[in-house]
């Protein structure tokens, strides 16, 4: 039973080309579907979360995150009366625009085309994939999403000012996103935020003690483990505590968000869309909780000497093969020769290396510029 408040499948703003319906899924379960076959989807698995390959192949990539995020978010969805089925769709869709490397890759690929006049934004990236690069069908560029999948790749985590992006008016930039799609936002901050800390102890870039005397949340539940599990190994301890991390963080969320709702008295999607702020949110002293986990990874892991020289490597890798490729253009891919008839050179190529995965870039990169 959904709530009131919810997307139903029946209200749906449709497809850019309508389609017939399909005699045994809905729209939002063929929108699930059609991320999952797609290339750029596939292409996840071989794209930096955190660690490259050089750590283990025991460690989280793009792909196996966004799984994480997918059940995490339905878990959530299904306690709010949310739309699962969009929620999994938004959810497995949210991350197809992150370029190789990871953030490492984003801010490399921004910076080489702020040099143009430009930016890169992995969120309209995804939007351009969807939209347009994917190729399955005779009907149709793109994979012909619905509205509310298409609207919640640009605005599940960023809001776009309705006068800087134009180009966007049709995703009603002044109104929020249904709570199917600001659900995937703290979703995302939920699943890396305790899967990095389990990554980076795995790593031994990041200690026991560092982690217990830096987080308060996980070392308090840590002497919760210790006592009921006293001869159970480190790692064993470590698990159950992550595990009761994220058991509070959605707990939180689910009873959090439906305070908000209630005290609100929203009672319809037109009323969450017209809210002034997003109402899927922790409460403040669990977000303040995920805060302080958050800025330990981005001190002691994401920023770590350790991991610079895979990122210094990153941003020379897509700096000398944006430059190769503005200067070559003729060494681009046919399809990308004609894309750049059409549209600016900076952008083509930005779109030629955004989709690329962490061992295609670096066969490139052998084969010019070596």
């Amino acid at each position: 039973m959904l709530a009131d408040y919810a997307v139903g499948v029946e209200q749906s703003r449709g497809r850019r080309y309508p389609e017939p319906r399909h005699p045994y899924r809905n729209e939002f379960q063929r929108d699930r579907d059609r991320v999952i076959h797609s290339r750029a989807f596939r292409r996840l698995e071989a794209k930096t979360q955190v660690f490259t390959r050089r750590y283990s192949d025991h460690f989280r990539n793009r792909l196996t995150h966004t799984i994480e995020v997918s059940q995490i978010a339905r878990t959530i969805a299904a306690q709010l009366g949310l739309n699962v089925d969009l929620v999994e769709a938004l959810a497995l869709v949210h991350d197809v625009g992150h370029p190789p490397f990871g953030h490492a890759g984003e801010k490399a690929l921004d910076i080489a085309m702020r040099e143009h006049g430009y930016f890169f934004d992995h969120n309209l990236h995804a939007l351009r994939i969807v939209e347009d690069f994917e190729l399955r069908y005779a009907a149709f560029r793109g994979l012909n999403l619905t509205f509310e999948v298409r609207e919640g790749i640009i605005k599940h985590s960023h809001d776009y000012p309705s006068a800087q992006f134009p180009e966007l008016a049709e995703y009603l930039l002044d109104l929020r996103p249904p709570l199917e799609a600001q659900l995937i936002d703290v979703a995302d901050e939920i699943a890396y935020s305790t899967a990095d800390l389990d990554d980076g102890f795995e790593s031994r870039l990041l200690t026991l003690d560092q982690i217990r005397n830096s987080i308060p949340v996980f070392g308090r539940f840590y002497g919760e483990v210790e006592s009921l599990y006293p001869d159970a190994i480190d790692k064993l301890k470590f698990n159950e505590t992550i595990k009761r991390m994220l058991d509070r963080w959605a707990g939180d969320l689910i009873g959090n968000t439906k305070a908000r709702i209630e005290k609100a008295g929203l009672r319809s999607l037109d009323g969450i869309r017209a809210w002034p702020d997003r109402l899927v949110t922790l409460s403040p002293p669990v977000e303040q909780e995920r805060r302080e986990a958050k800025e330990f990874l981005y001190t002691n892991l994401y920023f770590s000497a350790s991991l610079d020289p895979e990122k210094n490597d990153a941003e020379r890798v897509i700096s000398e093969l944006f430059q190769f490729w503005m200067t070559k253009p003729e060494n681009l891919p046919s399809t990308y020769q004609e894309k750049a008839s059409e549209e600016s050179l900076p952008r083509v190529v930005c779109d030629y290396i955004a989709g690329m995965t962490d061992t295609y870039i670096y066969d490139q990169y052998d084969k010019y510029c070596r």
